[in-house]
């Protein structure tokens, strides 16, 4: 299952994450514009759920990521 982001939703739940998962810091602290742009070209680095940093790998037609508690998510 994911959110409207795409990002894996641990346990069924739909609640927004709390993390950035660029930088991996708490969303709420705000100023993650640059965060918003790199994502653009960029798989994600950090779970927004966990907050842990997740094994990503680049693929021809777009990447993979991998968290150890949420599981795979690609893009």
């Amino acid at each position: 299952m994911s959110d409207a982001a795409g990002l894996a939703v641990p346990n069924g739940t739909a609640s927004a994450p709390p993390w950035c998962d660029r930088c991996g810091e708490a969303l709420a602290a705000g100023g993650h514009d640059a965060c918003a742009r790199a994502r653009a070209l960029e798989p994600p680095r950090f779970c927004a759920h966990c907050r842990r940093r997740m094994k990503v790998q680049v693929l021809p037609v777009g990447w993979a990521a991998v968290c150890v508690a949420h599981g795979e998510i690609r893009g």
